[in-house]
């Protein structure tokens, strides 16, 4: 079994793989003051604990990392705790498969070249990738599977906090659905602000993707993906699918293309 790990800039999606089927998967908080040893212990807590698998089955693992330092001390951890399985870590030398059209390669996150890699394999191109995260990433993939470019904005929380923490009358509300866009009381307008603003910004960033990807609208396939991906999308016009593991599906074919 592979065990898959992106490690994103507030969470930490894990997920067991047997073959192509995902069996189980876990979402974390990304400590950036865990230590190498502490990692393991979460890890052997949660799949050891799963019905499915236990720690002795897992032969490999993959992994992609946004955070230099949980990244140094995921390396120690694969190397004290697992030292004898395959271990792939997604970083500059290692194969996806993906040319990257960019000014400068190694400037593009790891996580966004495995998302365009899962998106092309799924659906082929051109696509476009929208994951919801600590930022809101657009990821453009051509219709020959090459990384050409995107945009970043701020996350869905990020915004939401800074919002309360700089508006005196404004607090932290949960993310749902409001009732209408017209607003009756602070919460439901904090709540119309969020959901069809961000839906709003998706749209009008993606339209302006698709129309320099290709003459064809049609032809691109807009994937979403992401823990706060299901906040907005039902609200998005642009949206084709919503992808929620689609990292770990990126890094199970980057396993298998460096390992076998």
């Amino acid at each position: 079994m592979l065990l898959a790990i992106d490690v994103g800039n507030s969470e930490t999606v894990l997920g067991l793989f047997d073959s192509d089927d995902l069996l189980e998967h876990w979402r974390v908080g990304t400590d950036t003051r865990r230590t190498a040893d502490e990692w393991a212990v979460v890890l052997r807590g949660l799949i050891g604990g799963s019905a499915l698998s236990d720690l002795g089955e897992v032969d490999g693992i993959a992994m992609c990392c946004s955070v230099p330092s949980v990244q140094h001390e995921m390396r120690e951890m694969f190397r004290r705790h697992f030292g004898d399985l395959p271990a792939v870590i997604v970083e500059p030398g290692v194969k996806t498969g993906v040319p990257i059209r960019m000014d400068n390669p190694k400037e593009v996150g790891s996580d966004r070249i495995i998302n365009a890699l899962a998106a092309d394999h799924l659906y082929g191109g051109p696509s476009v990738v929208v994951d919801f995260g600590t930022a809101t990433t657009f990821d453009a993939v051509s219709a020959k599977g090459e990384y050409v470019g995107g945009a970043i904005a701020p996350g869905i929380d990020i915004s939401v906090d800074a919002l309360s923490r700089r508006g005196a009358q404004l607090h932290m509300v949960e993310i749902v659905r409001p009732r209408a866009a017209i607003a009756k009381n602070t919460t439901e307008a904090l709540r119309s602000g969020i959901v069809f603003g961000f839906a709003g910004q998706v749209d009008g960033i993606v339209d302006r993707m698709v129309s320099e990807l290709t003459d064809n609208p049609d032809e691109v396939t807009v994937v979403a993906t992401g823990g706060l991906a299901g906040t907005v999308i039902g609200e998005c016009e642009t949206v084709d699918v919503h992808e929620p593991w689609l990292t770990l599906t990126g890094l199970r074919l980057v396993f298998e293309r460096n390992v076998g």
